[in-house]
């Protein structure tokens, strides 16, 4: 099997060296990860200006590539560019916070996951809950335990998970949870600043987690202890809803036609212009 590894904390970061080391027993590994560290970046990818990868090595060891670029480019190119063999799966992590909740929709760790999901690629997400001194070996062990009952037992086309370990976890095992995205609100508080020169700024603020809710999710079992992993999708169409919507006769009324010349910048006319 060959591993497509990479991260949104950037290529020296101790979660990716353990993943690295833990994936080695399921097959080769490739690293390609951001040069620097690029949480909260969400899907971003760089088409405005040119991409520099650089080979990086660990003593006479060439560890990866580091790309300087978001950790979607570095799935991008991985797969397409650098890989020295088709990809069987991608791994992105392990992420230095848990990507749990709304947290998914903005966390880089998932979307180089959400990536690979694109190429047709089974994927995951892997996070380990924020501690100055986490225990990254025993983390990354655990969740290629995870990894590779998952793949014995998925079904033949590719899927995307996203893992999550809570530190306690790491001290007292609970066990394994496979739950829903939680969608509560959460994490929109601010601490107004002023700075030197009398301009005021915005610092949003580390609010924990919301309270448990009736609904057992990735947010609520992690509460709890328990490693968490949810199967994911990048479709976003509400289809019940899509069904309703073609039913409600929905028109143009009036004239809409273009009565004078299209303005340069229309798509319609961008390439007729000389």
């Amino acid at each position: 099997m060959h591993i497509l590894l990479t991260n949104d904390d950037g290529i020296y970061a101790p979660g990716l060296a353990a993943l690295e080391q833990a994936l080695g027993r399921l097959g080769k590994v490739t690293v390609v990860a951001p040069t620097t560290e690029q949480s909260g970046v969400g899907h971003s990818i760089t088409f405005l200006m040119p991409l520099v990868v650089k080979e990086v090595y660990q003593g006479d060891r060439r560890r990866g590539w580091s790309v300087e670029g978001s950790p979607a480019d570095c799935v991008k190119l991985g797969i397409t560019q650098l890989a020295p063999a088709p990809v069987d799966l991608v791994v992105s992590g392990m992420n230095h916070g848990l990507n749990a909740g709304i947290n998914v929709l903005y966390s880089g760790t998932v979307a180089a996951a959400i990536e690979g999901a694109f190429f047709g690629v089974t994927s995951f997400a892997v996070s380990l809950e924020y501690d100055e001194h986490a225990p990254y070996d025993r983390a990354a062990a655990l969740a290629v335990q995870l990894i590779e009952q998952v793949l014995q037992h998925k079904s033949p086309e590719p899927r995307l998970y996203n893992i999550n370990i809570p530190t306690a976890a790491l001290r007292e095992p609970r066990g394994v949870k496979v739950v829903p995205m939680g969608t509560v609100r959460y994490g929109e508080s601010f601490q107004r600043r002023v700075d030197p020169r009398g301009r005021a700024y915005y610092w949003a603020t580390d609010d924990p987690p919301p309270p448990p809710t009736a609904e057992e999710t990735d947010l609520t079992a992690l509460q709890k202890g328990y490693l968490t992993i949810t199967p994911l999708s990048f479709q976003l169409t509400q289809f019940d809803h899509l069904a309703q919507m073609k039913d409600w006769s929905l028109h143009l009324a009036g004239d809409v036609s273009v009565t004078g010349p299209l303005p340069r910048s229309s798509p319609l006319t961008k390439d007729l212009q000389p």
